[in-house]
């Protein structure tokens, strides 16, 4: 597959370079995070040759609630970091804050609020939160099996 560079109008390889790649979208200020968080992430899942399948649409989804809650529960998002590898895509979202998330033992069906880290845990494989010197960073981890074969989005299941 071959994908012509925005910037130069040469050809650029689609797919995932050899030895994985991280690409960062700073949040810090910025209005519509969560859209601009998925844009972002879309386009990196088209150029991997990860998109078209339900895991993408999970993908999306995770940053969605990803991003929502940090701009919810910490202040703000500072940026979105997207790490692929052979081993799969860890997304990572930075924020202020060194509150760690605290998932809701028993969200109540039907009542907003209280399930997005239940969504999270769901759609990933691995999920967990770091803090650093200027806040955390709260993560999911997506197997890079489940990004190379998953069923197209909106095939039926079988």
């Amino acid at each position: 597959m071959e994908t012509i560079g925005p910037e130069t109008g040469h050809p650029v390889s689609a797919g995932l370079p050899t030895g994985g790649q991280r690409r960062r979208l700073a949040l810090a200020g910025v209005r519509g995070p969560v859209a601009k968080g998925r844009d972002f992430t879309r386009q990196a899942l088209r150029d991997w040759g990860w998109d078209g399948t339900r895991t993408a649409e999970d993908t999306l989804l995770l940053v969605s609630e990803l991003l929502t809650n940090a701009s919810l529960h910490a202040d703000g998002c500072h940026e979105l970091v997207l790490t692929a590898g052979e081993a799969g895509l860890r997304i990572e979202v930075c924020d202020g804050t060194t509150t760690l998330p605290r998932r809701d033992p028993a969200p109540r069906r039907g009542i907003p609020g209280g399930h997005g880290l239940h969504i999270v845990e769901r759609l990933s494989d691995r999920w967990g939160a770091r803090t650093h010197e200027h806040g955390k960073a709260v993560w999911a981890e997506i197997e890079a099996t489940r990004l190379t074969s998953g069923r197209p989005a909106g095939a039926p299941p079988g």
